[in-house]
């Protein structure tokens, strides 16, 4: 990670897949087909692409995106312990807000179908396999590709994109700024992909059970 960067064209490739399966996703979505397995789909294609691109121009394959391979545990564990640490803070900047008079709920709070097998489905597809395709993206391979100009401007423009991907159209989405910057930040201490990954997963499935209960 401190010598070798993403080249350009592994990172022009990964793009122009993510883009092209999104507009396909798109189209898609205008047919009787459920959107989440639409997503779901989707997300484990660009998944596979963005592999495939790693394989094809990185000489050290999926190592160069931080995915080393086994053991898994270590990364697993440094993410979860990230996660609780990270936990606490929200908890004592939520614990601050509602002092304030502001509910912190409505800042992270998601709309969650009504079903109980449509709410299933969410989970698995937001809560898993989507963090798992926009970290290979956002920080595997965007990250890096930046981060030859140095770790600030790796952190902040995959950030910037990242939040741009989720903007809903009106206002900042908070979750995913700070979430953007956790990720790209324990991303550069830790080396290993899966760290944010394991971060992603539990913020996401956390998110959304505190949705359940609001």
């Amino acid at each position: 990670m401190d010598t070798e960067y993403i080249q350009i064209k592994t990172a022009a490739s990964a793009l122009f897949a993510i883009l092209a399966v999104e507009c396909l996703a798109v189209w898609v979505s205008q047919t009787r087909l459920n959107n989440l397995i639409i997503i779901g789909i989707a997300r484990c294609l660009e998944a596979g692409l963005l592999l495939c691109s790693v394989y094809l121009f990185e000489t050290n394959g999926s190592k160069a995106i931080g995915l080393p391979g086994a053991p898994i545990q270590p990364a697993i564990l440094r993410g979860v312990l990230w996660s609780l640490g990270f936990g606490l803070v929200v908890v004592v900047a939520a614990l601050v807000l509602y002092l304030a008079g502001i509910n912190p709920l409505r800042l992270i709070s998601a709309q969650l179908p009504q079903s109980m097998l449509a709410l299933a489905a969410f989970f698995l597809v937001g809560g898993v396999i989507s963090p798992v395709a926009e970290e290979m993206f956002f920080r595997g391979v965007l990250f890096g590709y930046l981060r030859r100009w140095g770790a600030w401007l790796a952190v902040g423009g995959s950030t910037l994109l990242f939040v741009l991907a989720h903007a809903p159209g009106r206002g900042v989405p908070l979750p995913q700024l700070v979430g953007g910057l956790l990720f790209a930040l324990t991303y550069e201490k830790e080396k290993n992909l899966l760290v944010p990954i394991t971060i992603h997963i539990l913020g996401n499935l956390a998110i959304f059970t505190i949705s359940i209960l609001n």
